[in-house]
C-alpha cells in the first residue's frame, strides 16, 4: 500500500494516530478508537517498505538511528495534505512505525475545549510553566495554543525546542525560532543553554526528560524569561513531587526553594471519551499563590490539592472537579467519570453509581 494513499486515507477519518505493525492491518486510531483496515495483515517486508518511503518523505532521512538503537522520531510534511510525527521501532525482529497526524492549521482553543484560564498563561510575562498529562493527551497541542495566542500578541521572540517539531508557527507580531532535537542541535539541554544568549523571551521546552534539563529550565525562568514545558504526569501536586524526586536528595531542598520562586501555574489535561464516540478534555489548573508557594518550599506537597479545590476564586480547579462537570453536563458517562478521576472513592460517591 502506498504511504501517501496510507496518509491520506487518515486525515480523511480524522485519524490522530497511524500503526503500522507486522501482524495487523494497517490501522487508525479514530477519537480514541483503534479501526483496522479491511485489507491483509502487514508482514515485515511490507512495514520494511512503507517506512523506507517514510524516510524518503522526511527529506531522505537515513535509517542509521532506527537500525543501529531501535528507535528514532522526526517529522515531515506532505503538500497540501498535513504534517506527521513519527517514532520508529523495531519489534520482534521487523520495523514498525506509530504516526501522529498534525495539521497544518494551527489549532483553535476554542474548538478543543480548552478553556480560557488554560489560555491566560499567554499574559505571562516571566516564570515557569508546565503542561503535563499522560501520552496522547493533548499536551502539545495546549502548547501550541498558547504559543500562538504569544505569536499573535506579544513582540517577543520565542524559541521552541522540540524532539520533533510537531506545530509550524509562521512569524506574527513575534519572531519564533523553531529548533529540533536532534536534527538541529544534539540534546534539550544545550539547546537550553544556547537558548540562554538567543535573546529569548518565551522558551518552550517539548519534555523535560532528566535533571539537568530540568536545572537549566529553572535556571532561565529564574533570570527572568518566561519558561513553558510538559512532564508525563497527572495532578498538580505529583507534578512538583517528580520534579524533585529527579534530583539527588541532597539537593532536593534547593529544587524546592527555587520551583516556589519561579513556578507560576501548572496545567494537567487528559482526554476522556464522550458519550458521542468523540473525546474531550478535563483540565487541573492550579496558578501559584503564596500558599501553595509555601507548601512547595516546605514539602508539604500533600497539601496542594485541597489548596486547589478551594481556589475556585483564583481560576484554579481540581482535575476531579473537571470531571465531575463533564459528567454533570452529560458528555461523559459515570464510569468514564470513575476510571479517570484521581479520588476514585470520592467520585463514586459523588456520581452514585455501582461498580
Amino acid at each position: 500500500m502506498d504511504i501517501v494513499n496510507i496518509l491520506s486515507e487518515a486525515v480523511n477519518m480524522g485519524a490522530s494516530d497511524i500503526f503500522i505493525i507486522a501482524g495487523i492491518p494497517v490501522s487508525y486510531k479514530v477519537n480514541g478508537s483503534i479501526q483496522r483496515l479491511e485489507m491483509e495483515r502487514l508482514m515485515p517486508e511490507s512495514t520494511r517498505e512503507i517506512i523506507d518511503n517514510m524516510y524518503k518523505l522526511a527529506d531522505d532521512r537515513s535509517l542509521s538511528l532506527l537500525l543501529d538503537s531501535g528507535d528514532d522520531n522526526f517529522s515531515f510534511s506532505v503538500k497540501n495534505l498535513s504534517r506527521f510525527r513519527v517514532n520508529t521501532y523495531k519489534q520482534r525482529g521487523s520495523l514498525a512505525a506509530i504516526v501522529r497526524v498534525v495539521s497544518f492549521k494551527l489549532p483553535v482553543y476554542t474548538e478543543l475545549n480548552i478553556p480560557e484560564n488554560v489560555m491566560k498563561i499567554a499574559d505571562f510575562n516571566k516564570g515557569f510553566v508546565l503542561v503535563t498529562g499522560p501520552a496522547a493527551s493533548g499536551k502539545s497541542t495546549s502548547l501550541a495554543c498558547i504559543v500562538d495566542a504569544v505569536n499573535e500578541n506579544r513582540n517577543w521572540h520565542i524559541i521552541t525546542l522540540e524532539d520533533p517539531i510537531e506545530y509550524l508557527h509562521k512569524h506574527k507580531k513575534s519572531v519564533v525560532s523553531q529548533r529540533e532535537v536532534p536534527m538541529d542541535t544534539p540534546s534539550y539541554v544545550v539547546a537550553l543553554m544556547a537558548a540562554l544568549r538567543q535573546s529569548p523571551d518565551m522558551i518552550l521546552i517539548g519534555e523535560m526528560r532528566e535533571s539537568d534539563t530540568i536545572r537549566t529550565a529553572v535556571t532561565a525562568a529564574e533570570t527572568g524569561h518566561f519558561v513553558i514545558s510538559t512532564l508525563h504526569t497527572i495532578g498538580a501536586a505529583n507534578t512538583i513531587d517528580r520534579i524533585i524526586d529527579a534530583f539527588p536528595e541532597q539537593q532536593q531542598q534547593q529544587i524546592r526553594v527555587q520551583l516556589s520562586m519561579v513556578l507560576r501555574a501548572v496545567v494537567s489535561q487528559q482526554l476522556i471519551p464522550t458519550v458521542d464516540g468523540k473525546v474531550v478534555p478535563a483540565f487541573e489548573v492550579m496558578f501559584i499563590n503564596s500558599a501553595i508557594r509555601n507548601m512547595i518550599r516546605e514539602s508539604k506537597i500533600h497539601q496542594i490539592d485541597s489548596a486547589i479545590f478551594s481556589s475556585g476564586d483564583e481560576n484554579m480547579i481540581s482535575m476531579d472537579t473537571s470531571i465531575y462537570n463533564l459528567y454533570k453536563s452529560g458528555r461523559i458517562t459515570g464510569e468514564n467519570a470513575l476510571l479517570y478521576s484521581i479520588n476514585k472513592e470520592l467520585m463514586q460517591k459523588k456520581i452514585n453509581i455501582n461498580v
